[in-house]
């Protein structure tokens, strides 16, 4: 059995998302693949997640897990629809619960605000150190398992509209324990103008005036302080 369908198979289904009718349990959608990485990204984004940053599904804060943190980073490729995570958790204690087929999420939601989920990710596992982990590589069409308006939440979302405005997306796990978010990040971009790679030179502009990231350059990104690398356009806006 894959990581992924493994942990639709743990997650517990308690609550659901303000409006939102449930898919419950194992049963729910899976519409995702699980890929390998690609050669390129169109943008890549991280999130420094805290207990104190938890909204609820009515938008009131509700400080999550004290003392956890997490660590969110994506890789997208737009162009093929492919989102890698490698998400890191400490501080945080399963069992996950969420009205989702899993209870680590994107969801289309700016800061201070509740929003849909909008991608579903696996839980984080614990690597033998005490933290939880989770990694791979997922391909649209995506599903989320909740479903409002007769439509799933991941039904139709494109990563082009999060590289869009990646500040109107935030990152949580959810758990028995904090029901509405162990802890909580936005997506927040760096300066335009593109960020040194690590892998010998930096994101170039392409014809079409995308940047694409080498994956080899990532983990140089991310150990910079890098919060979010995108598309960069032909205006350098």
């Amino acid at each position: 059995m894959s990581r992924l369908h493994s942990s639709l198979a743990r997650t517990a289904v308690v609550t659901g998302f303000a409006g939102a009718a449930v898919l419950v349990g194992s049963g729910g959608a899976s519409a995702e693949t699980e890929v390998a990485e690609p050669a390129t990204f169109t943008s890549a984004f991280t999130a420094m997640a805290t207990p104190d940053a938890v909204i609820n599904s009515d938008g009131v804060p509700t400080p999550g897990t004290p003392g956890a943190s997490g660590t969110f980073t994506y890789r997208i490729n737009s162009d093929l629809e492919i989102i890698c995570y490698d998400i890191t958790l400490s501080g945080v204690t399963p069992p996950f619960q969420s009205p989702a087929k899993t209870a680590t999420h994107v969801h289309q939601a700016a800061a201070g605000q509740a929003g849909p989920p909008r991608l579903a990710f696996p839980n984080p596992e614990d690597d033998g150190s005490g933290r939880l982990v989770s990694s791979g590589c997922l391909q649209g069409p995506f599903t989320t398992g909740v479903v409002t308006d007769g439509a799933d939440t991941g039904a139709g979302f494109s990563l082009a509209q999060l590289e869009a405005d990646p500040s109107s997306f935030s990152t949580d796990t959810h758990t028995a324990a904090s029901p509405a978010g162990a802890v909580r990040g936005q997506l927040t971009p760096v300066p335009a103008g593109g960020v040194e790679t690590g892998a010998g030179g930096t994101a170039e502009d392409t014809a079409d005036g995308a940047a694409l990231l080498p994956a080899a350059g990532l983990a140089a990104l991310v150990a910079a302080g890098a919060v979010a690398l995108r598309r960069r356009t032909t205006t350098g806006a």
